[in-house]
């Protein structure tokens, strides 16, 4: 018996190459789509969530990850961060003031203690690691 065939019943190579860049592509798709969702909503981090879909582009769909390396807002910053794992200043700033606008929004809205405490200790950390993020190159 050849032992490059695949065991009876296994799906094709080919079959399983297409189903897994498939998969990828729709885990780009969604990580893009919650990404711009985030431009308006502050509670989702967009930045993270674009150099999420253009990794996982990367493995699914190099057509759509030429697109979003070729976007003018986007692709500066997706090639920042595999570059240098760096964060534009700006993008710092704007970060953690909408971090900070968020938590604001909550202490006025009168949310639970325990809910504030459990959002600070979270954006605190948000805000940290992008603030020790390298602000890139130049």
């Amino acid at each position: 018996m050849d032992d490059s065939a695949p065991p009876p019943g296994a799906p094709a190579p080919r079959k399983r190459d297409a189903a897994r860049r498939l998969a990828w592509t729709i885990a780009g798709l969604l990580a893009l789509a919650l990404g711009l969702i985030g431009v308006v909503l502050p509670v989702l981090p967009t930045t993270p969530l674009v150099i999420l879909a253009a990794f996982c582009f990367s493995s699914g769909s190099p057509r759509l990850r030429r697109w979003l390396l070729a976007h003018r807002v986007f692709g500066p910053v997706i090639a920042d961060w595999e570059a240098h794992g760096a964060i534009p200043r700006p993008i710092k700033r704007l970060s953690c003031a909408v971090m900070a606008l968020v938590f604001a929004a909550n202490v006025w809205a009168g949310v639970s203690p325990w809910v504030l405490v459990v959002q600070a200790i979270c954006l605190s950390g948000a805000a940290t690691y992008v603030l020790t993020r390298p602000d890139g190159p130049g």
